[in-house]
């Protein structure tokens, strides 16, 4: 197949990692022999990655012709490039794959918790949002009306999938047959190397967030459960603001930068659990690579989380709304020392999938 895929970021040679699970997608899809073209909205010059063409929009007209690919895949359409590229040229696209990873399909306010005390809410901005969100979800729901033949949908979990039914409310006679789920895959790192259950460890739990400053992080049940848990040692590691208006519990110890894979893997073979707590997620690959990892890990009872998660032997739940009356470390009790490989998230498995998937649309009378 010759494949382009349309990314409002990509990974480039400055070591920036936007949407690396693209990446990811996309250099398997190379080593099974598929012709892999980037379009990259951010971009400002074409360069090549991983042995891939990625094109910047100006060099993509100059050079391609989009009539020239069996499948376009557009991975988190968005109205201001997704949706205005293709309007343009559906008539020469053959077959249209969307991607739905997140919040270009969902109703922010709605779905997202409210955001933390000190980050002041600006009343005006989140009408703004409400109404470019009905707006989004209506020109979504008319262009697949005008071009459902040629549409399949892929969603990174079911509860996607729902979400997207809830809010978007495109017809379902539109994507019947033609809809898919397919998990984002864990890095590799986390699938070559394993958790070492037996090293000293220095902390009894690991939290690791990029943005600490998100409610849906849930940063707050974190620190509290630090506080109910004195005599225990928690290691937290992100970036924000939220500590410059909140105590820091004595028995947190911050990180806060980003980590390399060998800091995460070396910080995490130093805790005996990872605590990692959400509000909202449409699938949380971080906790994917931990459980994957095998290090015992502790969620949210959310219906997310028990669908991304039910399947590992080393995932406890807790509620995000009565934590103060459960036990942390009888949640790790029941699922400390179970430390077997889950390839449920392997990148091998889930391409594979993802491959005979667009084959099977690409076969797929239009």
């Amino acid at each position: 197949m010759n494949i382009l895929v349309l990314a409002e970021a990509y990974p480039d040679m400055s070591g920036a990692k936007p949407l690396a699970y693209v990446r990811t997608r996309n250099v398997f899809y190379k080593a099974c022999g598929h012709a892999v073209t980037v379009l990259n909205f951010r971009s400002n010059n074409p360069y090549v990655m991983d042995g891939i063409q990625v094109y910047d929009k100006n060099s993509f007209e100059k050079e391609c012709h989009i009539s020239a690919y069996d499948l376009v895949l557009s991975h988190a359409p968005n109205l201001r490039h997704h949706l205005r590229f293709l309007s343009a040229r559906m008539n020469e696209i053959r077959r249209l794959v969307f991607f739905y990873h997140g919040h270009e399909v969902l109703k922010i306010n709605k779905v997202y918790p409210p955001p933390y005390p000190y980050l002041k809410r600006n009343r005006f901005k989140e009408k703004a949002q409400d109404l470019y969100d009905e707006f989004k979800f209506r020109v979504l729901r008319s262009f697949y009306q005008k071009h459902h033949e040629k549409i399949s949908s892929i969603f990174v979990s079911h509860w996607m999938y729902d979400e997207f039914m809830k809010w978007v409310k495109v017809p379902e006679r539109f994507i019947e047959g033609k809809s898919y789920i397919t998990y984002n895959s864990v890095g590799a790192v986390f699938e070559k190397e394993s958790y070492t259950p037996d090293s000293d460890k220095k902390y009894d739990y690991i939290t690791i967030r990029a943005y600490l400053d998100g409610s849906k992080y849930a940063v707050d049940i974190v620190n509290n459960l630090a506080l109910r848990n004195p005599y225990k040692n928690f290691l937290l590691v992100g970036r924000g603001r939220y500590f410059d208006y909140n105590n820091l519990s004595p028995n947190v110890t911050r990180i806060s930068r980003e980590l390399s894979h060998e800091e995460m893997l070396d910080l995490l073979n130093q805790s005996r659990c990872a605590l990692m707590p959400t509000r909202t997620d449409a699938q949380g690959v971080m906790m994917c690579e931990m459980a994957t990892y095998g290090i015992p890990l502790i969620t949210s009872d959310i219906p997310v989380c028990h669908e991304v998660f039910d399947d590992f032997e080393g995932v406890g739940f807790i509620s995000n709304e009565r934590y103060i009356y459960q036990s942390l470390d009888e949640i790790y009790a029941d699922i400390r020392g179970i430390h077997r490989k889950n390839p449920k998230y392997f990148n091998s498995l889930l391409g594979e999938k993802e491959i005979s998937i667009l084959g099977k649309i690409n076969a797929a009378k239009i």
